[in-house]
């Protein structure tokens, strides 16, 4: 069975939506919508399906099941509410908004339409991720103690000032933490579990003209008493890539991206060698450091199929909205600790 998908929003994100879907199993690119009619016509011309400019238009296109929302994260909500009334299954950019009323208000109206809403996390695709889950909650760590998750990543001043979106309240949410770090954030709490408190400082060190964070700390404990690090910027030249540390008193493993630095146990076994030698050297791209559009589409593309193959199974989605809520709550409450100078506790009332 194919799917048909309609992209939203065509601005750099889009072109990665867009090559996935060419290369994906299961699924065609039918229609793409945009505010501006040259840039509907473009996009159309070159990664095909109908380009339109009247939303209610796009919506009612021949063959269209899901649609893939793609604008600035703080204009989520409004046309995921349209199509998900129009019967479309959503699969939504991070963050799936930028606050818990906004979030929710697009998971019910997916429970109330009957529709499937995923939040994108490409990263939960990489194999290597699924393999260091599947070790943690095995229990080869031994008792975990430190869990961490550090995103020093650059961008310029430029990059904030092209864009009339970035770098707002409104529009963007956030800075550092709901931008770019929440990769991170979503993989440690999906690896470690929930975070029950954080204790945090946020600043604007090193640009101008923003309403957000370009540098962030937090302290975190996790549920199952382990403690933990956030540390989050694009205030660090030249940019490195994410980087999550697990440490526990019979191991310790450590990414870099898609790379595995450690993967070293008290009690070796026999599989161990194999999976350093295979997930020791497979970042291929920037990572988005230094260059957001220096990403692979891969990610999405295993994303998009699994979306399609759970609805044509009828089966649980691993990033549908409530899981894409999470890290959202978990940055708001690192916000509120910083604005308040106090130590937040999860989950936020």
């Amino acid at each position: 069975m194919s799917y048909g998908f309609g992209i939203v929003g065509i601005g750099m994100i889009a072109e990665f939506h867009a090559k996935a879907i060419a290369a994906m199993n299961g699924g065609e690119l039918v229609a793409c919508y945009s505010r501006s009619s040259e840039k509907a016509a473009d996009f159309s011309s070159r990664f095909g399906g109908e380009g339109h400019t009247d939303y209610d238009q796009f919506l009612k296109t021949k063959g269209l099941d899901i649609v893939t929302i793609c604008t600035p994260s703080g204009a989520h909500l409004d046309p995921a509410l349209k199509a998900a009334a129009a019967g479309k299954h959503l699969i939504i950019e991070k963050p799936i908004e930028v606050n818990l009323d906004r979030c929710d208000a697009i998971i019910e109206a997916g429970r109330r339409n009957g529709i499937q809403i995923a939040g994108i996390f490409p990263s939960r695709y990489h194999e290597v991720n699924r393999i260091v889950k599947e070790t943690i909650e095995s229990g080869r760590l031994g008792r975990v103690s430190l869990a961490d998750a550090y995103v020093k990543w650059f961008r310029s001043q430029e990059y904030y000032d092209e864009g009339g979106w970035k770098g707002t309240k409104q529009f963007d949410g956030g800075g550092a933490l709901m931008n770019q770090s929440i990769h991170a954030i979503d993989l440690l709490q999906w690896f470690m579990g929930p975070i029950v408190s954080v204790q945090a400082l946020t600043d604007t060190l090193t640009h101008e003209r923003i309403e957000v964070e370009d540098t962030a700390v937090a302290a975190l404990r996790f549920a199952n008493g382990a403690l933990g690090v956030i540390e989050g910027a694009t205030s660090v030249y030249p940019g490195f890539l994410k980087r999550i540390e697990i440490s526990g008193n019979d191991g310790t493993i450590i990414l870099e991206e898609e790379d595995l630095k450690v993967w070293e146990f008290r009690n070796e076994k026999p599989i161990d060698r194999e999976i350093r030698n295979t997930y020791q050297s497979t970042t291929a791209t920037g990572g988005g450091a230094a260059d957001p559009s220096a990403i692979g589409f891969h990610g999405h593309q295993k994303q998009f199929e699994e979306f399609c193959e759970s609805l044509a199974q009828n089966r649980p989605l691993l990033v549908d909205g409530a899981e894409a809520r999470k890290s959202v709550e978990i940055i708001l409450a690192i916000y509120r600790s910083a604005e308040t100078g106090s130590l937040v506790k999860l989950p936020l009332k």
